[in-house]
């Protein structure tokens, strides 16, 4: 006979898993120091240097660099990524609710989630950030959805590893 605190115990959610996938991507992927090796050390003709910079697009920076609106406008997009993410994960029950239980509905609800938060983080960003235009939050919107998109299996994949 299983006891609850068993071997399911030692295991987190899947949105806890998703959300610890999300604050490393972030916090790696768009570090100062990721961001400037992508910039400088990949070849920009080939398709994974293209995927390597795509995975730098949340960058954060450590000082404003004179941008305007200081240092929260600067980082604005990591934080709404990560924040945007987080609560889309637990928000989105699709495991609870799907009629195929299980490991594909925890993929594909967190991809999903990445999706959403990556594109809606970009709008709000630029809505809000220094030089606010709708134009500027329309085509942010494009890179940032697609963004999630080719970055959101990562999240999806992470959200596998826990229960429902």
């Amino acid at each position: 006979m299983l006891h609850r605190s068993g071997p399911v115990g030692r295991y987190g959610t899947a949105a806890g898993t998703g959300a610890l996938a999300v604050l490393l991507l972030v916090g790696i992927a768009g570090s100062p120091a990721f961001t400037r090796w992508a910039a400088t050390q990949t070849d920009p003709e080939s398709a994974a240097a293209f995927y390597v910079r795509l995975l730098a697009w949340p960058a954060w920076r450590l000082d404003a660099d004179g941008q305007p609106g200081g240092l929260f406008a600067a980082d604005l997009r990591a934080v709404l990524v990560v924040v945007l993410a987080v609560g889309l994960l637990y928000l989105l029950p699709a495991a609870q609710v799907a009629r195929v239980p299980g490991s594909v509905s925890q993929f594909f609800s967190g991809w999903a989630a990445y999706v959403l938060a990556a594109g809606l983080a970009a709008v709000l960003a630029a809505l809000l950030g220094p030089d606010p235009s709708l134009l500027a939050a329309l085509q942010d919107a494009s890179t940032g959805a697609g963004y999630g998109f080719l970055t959101g299996w990562i999240i999806g994949t992470a959200s596998l590893g826990g229960r429902a």
